[in-house]
């Protein structure tokens, strides 16, 4: 998250994390690093456009896609259609997300 909304939004802008259940996991497309078509986009590098066209057109045919973090090698992102996944997953848990204020520059 912090990633892509920043420290100052994640303080100032409520965010809830939620844990959930994909109903159908045939619905996950895992895409592996080889198919991300340049490395550099698994780096903490800015998104490029093209990279966002990729993401755009993955979501476009697949409800749930994971991918490696390009955060850490050691995690992968579940990015969500959330046109597609309506009623296909199963909400467990939610709760207030608070961030660490040591985060904020200020």
């Amino acid at each position: 998250m912090a990633v892509h909304a920043g420290f100052d939004a994640l303080d100032t802008v409520p965010h809830v994390l939620t844990y959930f259940e994909v109903l159908d996991q045939s619905l996950i497309k895992a895409v592996q690093p080889e198919e991300v078509p340049n490395p550099v986009w698994l780096t903490s590098a800015s998104a490029s456009t093209n990279q966002q066209k990729f993401t755009d057109t993955l979501l476009a045919s697949h409800t749930f896609v994971l991918i490696p973090s390009s955060v850490t090698r050691h995690s992968w992102s579940l990015l969500i259609s959330c046109e597609l996944a309506k009623g296909k997953y199963r909400v467990v848990h939610q709760e207030r997300f608070g961030l660490d204020t040591r985060l904020v520059r200020g």
